[in-house]
């Protein structure tokens, strides 16, 4: 894993702005996070699960400005058991990753409509 890079002050500021104009974005469109508690998603800030709506729109505008942490997404993957991976179109860069850093999980990647029925 590689460790993350202090930003530089004036950076910080930069990033601050990007990430309030995407939130004033999201509700100047009048789009309200929903109240879903079935489904997680894995941030790729982080790695970490997302529960429910209000933090679906938090993760989503914190992942505009911050580096992409798939080495975490597959701890979390692997630590919750999940044996099997399966990348949408187009397909092959994060399985190339998974198969170096998730040993033992079985993974395939979709690139075309026609290997559906060869994905399942």
């Amino acid at each position: 894993a590689q460790a993350s890079k202090a930003v530089p002050t004036g950076m910080a500021a930069v990033i601050g702005g990007v990430q309030d104009d995407v939130l004033a974005a999201i509700e100047a469109a009048g789009l309200q996070p929903a109240n879903v508690t079935t489904v997680s998603i894995l941030s790729n800030r982080d790695g970490r699960p997302v529960e429910n709506g209000r933090e679906y729109v938090q993760s989503l505008v914190s992942q505009v400005t911050s580096p992409v942490r798939w080495d975490l997404c597959q701890q979390t993957l692997v630590e919750a058991g999940v044996t099997g991976l399966l990348e949408l179109l187009p397909g092959g860069t994060l399985t190339g990753i998974a198969r170096r850093g998730m040993k033992g999980v079985e993974t395939f990647a979709l690139t075309s409509a026609d290997q559906l029925d060869e994905a399942r």
